[in-house]
């Protein structure tokens, strides 16, 4: 195994204490947890609330403008069924709303949370990229290193077998030049 740098593993032993602290402050999260899961519940009922009273107060507008058809004093009877109408209404954009603002608290509340364990956790990220950097680099020198071997290798390989080749070469031509003396020889005995 590597020697690794101090940085390089103080980095590692927040990574592995980081769990630790989390677990200890789950109570917490599981319980804002579900306040927001409550408060968005209360939401979700008050706009489903707004869209029933609406729908009603369109029925029910619906209805009376048919009843005041029939009746002698029309414009009176349809005044009054628009001012119960216009009150439905307003009751139902109140709840609507409500029902708006606490669904923004609670995401504006979410944000502010992953913002904060963000910051929190930035730490542990920039040294699980340092250490991911160092190991990185490391990999890196220990390729180049391998591969520099390797061509060094080949190097020495091409150096030996030139070496070699000029051997024999030089070999082969001592053999000749003794050829070349011995059948000298042989011509100059045989001419004697």
């Amino acid at each position: 195994m590597e020697n690794r740098s101090p940085s390089v593993v103080a980095g590692l032993i927040a990574a592995l204490l980081l769990p630790l602290a989390a677990l200890a402050d789950s109570g917490g999260d599981a319980a804002r947890q579900a306040d927001w899961d409550a408060r968005l519940a209360r939401a979700s009922a008050l706009l489903d609330e707004s869209r029933a009273k609406m729908d009603a107060a369109r029925k029910l507008m619906e209805e009376r403008n048919a009843v005041c058809a029939s009746k002698f004093l029309v414009n009176a009877c349809r005044d009054e069924a628009r001012r119960d109408y216009q009150k439905s209404t307003h009751e139902s954009h109140r709840l609507e709303s409500e029902g708006k603002a606490i669904e923004r608290a609670v995401k504006k509340e979410q944000i502010a949370e992953r913002d904060k364990q963000r910051a929190e956790e930035a730490p542990q990220r920039e040294a699980e990229l340092k250490a991911r950097e160092a190991d990185t680099e490391a990999a890196r020198q220990e390729s180049a290193a391998r591969i520099e071997a390797t061509q060094a290798g080949k190097a020495r390989k091409a150096a030996d077998a030139e070496r070699l080749r000029q051997k024999q070469e030089a070999h082969e031509r001592k053999v000749a030049e003794k050829m070349r003396e011995a059948e000298q020889r042989e011509r100059e005995g045989a001419k004697k």
